[in-house]
C-alpha cells in the first residue's frame, strides 16, 4: 500500500503554475496545428470548438484569453496522448527518427552500391525490382547533372512502403524534406 504521506503531499504554486503553461502551451500548438491533423486528434468537443474559436479570433487580447481557457479546458482533458502525438509530428521521438535516419542510410546505400540493391531485393521480396532500379539510375542522373533529387526522393518514399509493409508503388510526388 502506499504511504498515506506521499498521497497528501502538497504541491507548490510554482509547481501548479508551470503546469498551468505548460498546458496552456500545448494548448497553443493545438490551435497552430492545421484541421487535417486536429482531425486525427482525439479531442472532446468542447476543446476542439475553443481551438477553432481560437483560429477565427484576431485580436491579441482576444486570442491570449481565448488561450488561457483552452489552457483550462486541458487541465480537465487527459493531455498525455496529445502530447504524445504533437511529439510525434515534431519529430521528437527517437523510435520515428531512428527508422527515418534508417530509411536515408538504405537510400544512400542503394545510390552508391550495386550490391545493396540485391541485399535489399533478397530481404524484401515483395519490392518491385525494376522499378528500384528505375529510381536508382534516375537518381545517379539526376545527381550528375545537379538536378532536383525527383527520383531520389520517390526512392524513399519506395523504401518507406517497403519497410512498412505497405503498398506497391509510391505516386510521384514529393516528400516534404527531403533532400538527396
Amino acid at each position: 500500500m502506499d504511504d498515506p504521506q506521499e498521497e497528501l503531499e502538497p504541491i507548490s504554486k510554482s509547481e501548479i503554475k508551470r503546469q498551468m503553461i505548460a498546458l496552456q502551451k500545448l494548448g497553443e500548438e493545438l490551435v497552430a496545428l492545421p484541421d487535417s491533423k486536429l482531425d486525427k486528434l482525439e479531442l472532446p468537443e468542447i476543446l476542439r470548438d475553443a481551438i477553432n474559436a481560437a483560429k477565427r479570433i484576431t485580436a491579441h487580447g482576444g486570442l491570449r484569453r481565448q488561450l488561457q481557457y483552452i489552457g483550462r479546458l486541458m487541465r480537465i482533458t487527459d493531455a498525455a496522448p496529445i502530447a504524445e502525438q504533437l511529439s510525434a509530428w515534431r519529430g521528437d521521438n527517437a523510435e520515428v527518427n531512428a527508422v527515418f535516419h534508417r530509411m536515408e542510410h538504405l537510400r544512400t546505400r542503394l545510390l552508391e552500391d550495386d550490391n545493396a540493391l540485391t541485399e535489399f531485393i533478397s530481404a524484401h521480396p515483395q519490392a518491385d525490382a525494376q522499378q528500384l532500379r528505375n529510381l536508382i539510375r534516375n537518381a545517379r542522373r539526376e545527381a550528375a547533372a545537379s538536378q532536383p533529387p525527383k527520383s531520389s526522393r520517390a526512392l524513399f518514399k519506395l523504401i518507406r512502403d517497403v519497410l512498412s509493409g505497405g503498398g506497391d508503388a509510391p505516386d510521384d510526388s514529393t516528400e516534404e524534406g527531403q533532400d538527396a
